[in-house]
């Protein structure tokens, strides 16, 4: 990773939450400035000491499909303890960070585990390009990688007809006018994953998948799994691209 400056530590010693999750305490975050605008975004390696009663949870619990969303693969709800003692740790991170107004206060929106398993050929056309989750201007997207496997980075990208990296209520219809037409050149094309930048979207910072890795950017930012289908498509908790998915809107 480059450009990195390292964040405040938050306390100190470790503490467990109902076994649920050891957090590494002091953290240490850094702060990495991602792409022309040097957007900032957190890391944190090692937020966790031990993961096991996580990754028990997740083996245990039915995954189903995310009908709300574009995901390509199956989610489960994360514990509620696990939550609450992420956000514990980071809030007062994100306040800092991204100079978020003291008045206003987050609003979990979402929270999974989540797995990939969708096969190329069947991803429809906006599962095949770089998206964004919401153009609000605080929403954050708080990710923990969970396996110790092997799997595909997350990736930042600009899209080049707009030279546009994050995605606003102010540029939003622009971004969609200037994406259609590649849109309608890819929908007739075999599908496949989005992992390498071409004319229309270049990627400009990726962050490789960790366990115990917490990665926490702006929800507008245009971003992408870097799929690998021989290690991500994977139904399994145990082998899987497993990652904890916590959506928060700050308003």
């Amino acid at each position: 990773m480059t450009d990195v400056k390292p964040a405040k530590d938050a306390s100190s010693s470790a503490k467990s939450l109902n076994s649920m999750v050891l957090v590494n305490k002091p953290l240490k975050p850094q702060i990495v400035y991602i792409g022309e605008l040097k957007t900032p975004v957190i890391v944190i390696d090692d937020f966790t000491a031990d993961l096991s009663e996580l990754q028990a949870c997740a083996s245990q619990i039915d995954f189903n499909l995310d009908m709300g969303s574009y995901y390509p693969g199956v989610r489960a709800k994360l514990p509620k303890d696990y939550v609450i003692e992420v956000l514990n740790h980071v809030f007062q991170l994100i306040y800092d960070v991204y100079k978020v107004p003291i008045n206003l206060r987050i609003k979990p929106q979402t929270t999974y585990f989540s797995l990939i398993n969708r096969q190329p050929e069947s991803l429809t056309t906006l599962q095949r390009i770089p998206h964004f989750d919401t153009p609000a201007p605080y929403y954050f997207a708080i990710l923990q990688y969970l396996n110790d496997q092997p799997h595909g980075a997350t990736a930042f990208f600009k899209h080049k007809p707009s030279g546009y990296e994050r995605i606003t209520k102010d540029n939003m219809q622009q971004y969609f006018n200037a994406a259609e037409p590649y849109l309608q050149q890819i929908a007739p094309e075999p599908a496949k994953y989005f992992v390498e930048s071409n004319e229309y979207y270049q990627q400009h910072h990726q962050i490789e998948y960790k366990q115990h890795r917490l990665v926490i950017y702006p929800g507008n930012l245009l971003h992408s799994t870097l799929v690998d289908p021989n290690t991500d498509i994977d139904s399994s908790p145990e082998t899987g691209r497993l990652t904890a998915n916590i959506f928060i809107n700050i308003e």
